[in-house]
């Protein structure tokens, strides 16, 4: 019998997947427990239509993606941090100050996407990561200069 899992079953696949599997596993099991619902020739049909929108869907998100990887390559943020000695920042800059500033430029981004390994502590000029979409990362510079 061939079925459509409405939610992930474990050795058997993800949801939405359409799989053959036999008849009382389906009568006895995956229907009941709502796992499963009998893969009609009007649910296939609805299934292709639902993948399609989600497929289209996805090609806009990439697109907008690749946009936004383009707008922001190789641009530069500027923070003016108080310093104490030896260079070192009062507080320090972290992702979500960089997805402020980000965000005074029109760029709404979250700040999870932003690769940040530790939080700046210091001067300098640094090279960030961030990761727009799996497999579409771009990278912006950030310039940290003294208030004095």
């Amino acid at each position: 019998m061939k079925v459509i899992l409405t939610q992930d079953v474990s050795n058997l696949g993800s949801k939405g997947e359409i799989k053959n599997v036999a008849d009382g596993y389906a009568r006895n099991y995956l229907i009941p427990r709502q796992l499963a619902v009998e893969a009609t020739p009007s649910r296939i049909k609805e299934k292709e239509k639902e993948m399609e929108q989600h497929k289209k869907k996805e090609k806009k998100e990439e697109a907008a993606a690749r946009q936004l990887a383009e707008q922001l390559e190789d641009d530069t943020l500027k923070f003016t941090m108080q310093t104490g000695s030896g260079g070192r920042l009062f507080g320090s800059i972290t992702s979500a100050d960089i997805a402020k500033e980000l965000e005074k430029k029109g760029i709404e981004l979250d700040k999870r996407k932003i690769e940040l390994d530790d939080p700046i502590k210091e001067l300098g000029e640094y090279r960030i990561s961030i990761k727009l979409l799996s497999g579409i990362y771009t990278h912006i510079n950030l310039v940290v200069e003294s208030d004095k």
